[in-house]
């Protein structure tokens, strides 16, 4: 119900960085559990990473050992480094709580390409 806002997506060349963020309400943030996800062009909408409220995270099997999830509890903020980007990176990816999503943000344009 109440907005989450991913920023921080660009066109960046294969190999390079980004950093996301992803500013949600405190009724969305505080003791939940977060997640990133990401959809291509005519692909569903995919989990890439989760981190729990104290910072246990999974990754998808695509970007293990690529990108780093990590929030700030006291700014409301989860954060996507994603390193060694790949063309397969590019997506819209989108943050949301792992439970009881009832709504999605506009996400953030990830475009990988040379």
């Amino acid at each position: 119900q109440a907005p989450v806002v991913e920023s921080g997506g660009d066109l960046v060349q294969p190999g390079g960085s980004l950093r996301l963020s992803c500013e949600a309400s405190e009724y969305i943030f505080k003791g939940k559990a977060m997640a990133w996800y990401r959809q291509a062009p005519g692909k569903q909408r995919e989990l890439v990473t989760t981190i729990t409220s104290f910072g246990i995270a999974t990754y998808s099997d695509d970007v293990r050992g690529r990108f780093t999830v990590s929030r700030d509890n006291a700014k409301n903020t989860m954060y996507l480094l994603m390193d060694n980007l790949k063309p397969e990176d590019t997506a819209i990816y989108y943050c949301n709580r792992v439970s009881n999503v009832r709504s999605w943000g506009q996400g953030t344009q990830v475009t990988v390409s040379s």
